[in-house]
């Protein structure tokens, strides 16, 4: 006869057997997406996609949100996008499960069309029961999330005659602790978060368009980064003083994609090419790992998954390629001809991308381009990165047509 402690021994290996089996079985649970590139700003979902997918996923809803190419922000039951019409500019607030307008927030800005459809670029930025937003003309606003009323606003061209640049501001509001920091001048904007008002601008000069990322491998003083028009900066967030700048000229000064970070190393990307950056403490700037010049990222940054980073590469100009780049060493790993300039981001090994109207889901592996769906979803220009919050995969085109997309597996609540 077996002992009582061995039985007990024989039930907790069971438990610990069922429970593992759960923890594999069931999705990730649902997460918000507060801000553009998510909550990490490194554009990686916290949930999972199932293994098993249907031929097609359900289109849960449609709206038009206005000419634009802001991505979406979410939190709980809450989307917020931006768009504009007749050259007034929209904060919108939709109800996640069925599109339903909650509440929006008009104000006039240009749509401003040059060489495209115009419109805002910024994505807004969900914190502590607010809603912060920028658009293309320098508009800040500080909005209630429940009920969309103004809390506070700026007129930065109209404040501090900042310049703007050609196509005007783009970097989404990053808040650190009490601040709102944008990517207005040369080395930034830092707003207090609380009553909007400005608490440093070190230049007036034309700014960038990508958004602040966070840089906690760098010394004291040089734990943000900041891709501006002429080069990438490691600045103080606190008081915006730069600790170090590294040139880095873009065609047209279009240094748009965000910087991917893993420890003390920098992937920086545009017009000009690609580099993997090594910050050594004490040096006047980031040392060189490695540069190729056919990686060129001009619109949207790539994701790192492991050792490899998974972009899009290329211009309307010139065939685009999906591209899967060795962190390490820069060197092309595989590279899928047939895309245009849209946006990705990752969920667990999957990578969801929105380009030229579809949706596509492939495995993040090197060894190769393996897609597990390729839905037809909408029409016309698509540059915006689609989001994945809550179980649904949202996307836009620059006239302003947004589409949530279900993929929880039946049995999710």
């Amino acid at each position: 006869m077996k002992s009582a402690d061995s039985f007990s021994t024989v039930a907790a290996l069971r438990l610990l057997l069922v429970s593992a089996s759960l923890s594999i079985a069931l999705p990730v649970a649902a997460a918000d997406w507060p801000q553009w590139r998510g909550p990490n700003h490194d554009g990686i979902s916290t949930e999972s996609i199932p293994r098993e997918l249907p031929d097609s996923l359900p289109v849960l809803w449609k709206a038009n949100v206005g000419t634009g190419f802001s991505s979406v922000a979410v939190e709980g039951q809450r989307l917020l996008t931006m768009g504009n019409r007749e050259d007034t500019d929209t904060v919108w607030c939709l109800d996640t499960r069925t599109g339903e307008v909650l509440w929006r927030h008009d104000y006039a800005c240009a749509l401003d069309p040059l060489y495209y459809e115009g419109g805002p670029s910024a994505t807004p930025t969900i914190h502590d029961h607010s809603v912060y937003t920028l658009s293309k003309k320098g508009h800040v606003f500080r909005l209630d999330l429940e009920s969309g009323a103004v809390l506070w606003k700026r007129d930065l061209l109209a404040d501090h005659g900042v310049e703007l640049p050609e196509w005007s501001f783009a970097g989404s509001p990053f808040i650190h602790d009490d601040l709102v920091v944008l990517n207005v001048g040369r080395g930034g904007i830092a707003l207090d978060r609380e009553t909007g008002e400005t608490r440093w601008l070190p230049s007036q000069d034309t700014a960038g368009y990508a958004t602040v990322v966070p840089f906690p491998a760098g010394e004291p003083g040089a734990r943000h980064l900041l891709f501006s028009a002429e080069a990438l900066i490691g600045f103080d967030i606190e008081t915006g003083t730069s600790a170090w700048s590294l040139p880095w000229k873009s065609s047209r000064d279009v240094n748009a994609a965000d910087p991917v970070v893993r420890g003390d190393r920098i992937l920086l990307s545009s017009s000009s090419g690609t580099a993997l950056l090594e910050v050594v403490p004490g040096a006047a700037e980031p040392a060189q790992v490695w540069e190729q010049k056919d990686l060129k990222w001009y619109f949207n940054p790539g994701v790192l998954l492991g050792d490899h980073v998974y972009s899009l590469h290329g211009t309307t100009h010139r065939p685009t390629e999906l591209v899967c780049t060795d962190f390490r060493t820069g060197e092309t790993v595989w590279a899928e001809e047939g895309f245009g300039s849209g946006g990705l981001m990752a969920a667990g090994d999957t990578i969801v991308l929105f380009d030229q109207g579809t949706l596509t889901l492939f495995d993040a592996t090197p060894e190769g381009f393996r897609p597990r769906l390729r839905q037809p979803l909408l029409e016309g220009k698509c540059w915006t990165i689609p989001v994945l919050s809550h179980g649904r995969i949202f996307c836009r085109t620059a006239e302003g047509d947004l589409a949530a997309v279900g993929v929880k597996p039946a049995s999710t609540p």
